[in-house]
C-alpha cells in the first residue's frame, strides 16, 4: 500500500513539447541552408562590393551560428532530460539560446550600422546585375526556411504526464519561434538589399545600399532587444501571465480560502509552475486545491501547503 501511495505521488520533470525532436532536426536543416546561402552572399558581397548584400550575407552568418545555439540546445535539453540535477528539468534552454542570440545580435547590429555609415561617406563601385542575383537567391533560400520551421511550431503541443497525466498547449516554444523570427529578419534585410541594389542599377542612386545596410541594422538591434526582454523575464522567473495568476487567485479564494502567497514561472515551453500557499478558515487537503486547479491546462507542477487562518490557532 505505502508503494503504490509512493507511485502516485511521484512524476517526472520532463517539460518538453511532444515535437521536441522533430523542432530539433527542422532547425538543422535551416542552418545547413543559411550556412550555404551564407557563403554565397558574403563572397558576392565583397566581389561586387554591395554592402546591403554583404551586410545581408553577415547577417546570415550570425544566424547560422545563432540557429546553431537553439539546434544544441534541443540536443542539449532532450539528452539531460532526466537529469535529476535540474530540479525543473532542462525545458528553460530555449531561453538561454534566445538570451545569447539576442547578445550576438545586438554587437552585430552595432557593426553592420558603423560600416554602413562609412561606405555613406566613401561609395564603392557595384557590379549591380550579380548582387541582384545573388540576393534573390538569398531571399529564397530564407522563405524556405521560415516554411520550415513555421510548419514544425504550427504542429507544436506540450506533452507532460503529471498524475494522472495531463497534456499542456506548447505553442510557445520560444527557441522555436526565435529561429523562425530570425530568418524573417533575414528574409526582411534580403529584400532591403534587393530594393537597395534595384535603386542603384536604374536610378544610380549609390546611397542606397549603404542607407538600406543602415535599416537592416535598427531591425537586427530592435529584434535583439525584444529578444532579450522576452527570455530575460523567463531566466529570471517572472510571472509569465498576470491575468493567469489573477485567474488562479479567483480560483482558490472560495469558502473562506484566501490566498497568502503565490509564485508562477515558466519551466519548459508550455509548461507552468506554481507555488502556492492557502490560509483557510476550514483547512483541506492540498490534493483538493491542486483539483480547483486541473482546469489550467499549462500548470505542469503545482506545489500547493495549507495553513489554517490564524485566528482559528488563537482560539483553539
Amino acid at each position: 500500500m505505502h508503494s503504490q501511495s509512493i507511485e502516485n505521488w511521484c512524476h517526472t520533470h520532463v517539460f518538453l513539447g511532444r515535437d521536441h525532436a522533430r523542432n530539433e532536426w527542422r532547425t538543422w536543416i535551416v542552418v545547413a541552408l543559411t550556412a550555404i546561402t551564407m557563403v554565397g552572399e558574403i563572397i558576392a558581397g565583397l566581389a561586387f562590393g554591395s554592402m546591403a548584400l554583404l551586410a545581408d550575407g553577415f547577417h546570415m552568418a550570425t544566424h547560422a551560428g545563432l540557429l546553431s545555439i537553439a539546434g544544441l540546445a534541443y540536443w542539449y535539453a532532450r539528452r539531460h532530460a532526466q537529469d535529476e540535477r535540474f530540479s525543473f528539468g532542462t525545458g528553460k534552454l530555449g531561453e538561454l539560446a534566445g538570451y545569447s542570440s539576442a547578445v550576438i545580435l545586438a554587437i552585430v547590429a552595432l557593426m553592420i550600422g558603423v560600416e554602413s555609415l562609412l561606405r555613406l561617406s566613401a561609395p564603392i563601385p557595384i557590379r549591380f546585375t550579380e548582387a541582384i542575383f545573388v540576393a534573390v537567391i538569398g531571399l529564397i533560400v530564407n522563405l524556405a526556411s521560415a516554411w520550415i520551421l513555421h510548419a514544425g511550431g504550427g504542429e507544436e503541443h506540450g506533452d507532460h504526464h503529471h498524475g494522472r497525466g495531463h497534456r499542456h498547449d506548447g505553442h510557445d516554444d520560444h527557441n522555436l519561434r526565435s529561429a523562425y523570427f530570425h530568418v524573417l529578419t533575414d528574409a526582411l534585410t534580403s529584400m532591403l538589399a534587393i530594393a537597395a541594389l534595384l535603386t542603384g542599377r536604374f536610378y544610380g542612386w549609390l546611397f542606397m545600399d549603404p542607407l538600406m545596410g543602415i535599416v537592416g541594422s535598427v531591425v537586427i538591434a530592435r529584434w535583439s532587444w525584444g529578444l532579450l526582454k522576452g527570455a530575460g523575464a523567463v531566466l529570471l522567473d517572472m510571472t509569465p501571465d498576470e491575468a493567469t495568476a489573477n485567474d488562479i487567485r479567483a480560483t482558490l479564494e472560495q469558502n473562506g480560502d484566501r490566498v497568502a502567497d503565490l509564485h508562477l514561472w515558466r519551466v519548459g515551453p508550455g509548461h507552468i509552475a506554481a507555488i502556492v500557499s492557502v490560509a483557510s478558515d476550514h483547512p483541506r487537503e492540498p490534493t483538493y486545491y491542486k483539483a480547483r486547479l486541473a482546469r489550467f491546462s499549462k500548470l505542469s507542477h503545482v506545489t500547493i501547503e495549507v495553513h489554517p487562518c490564524l485566528h482559528l490557532k488563537e482560539a483553539a
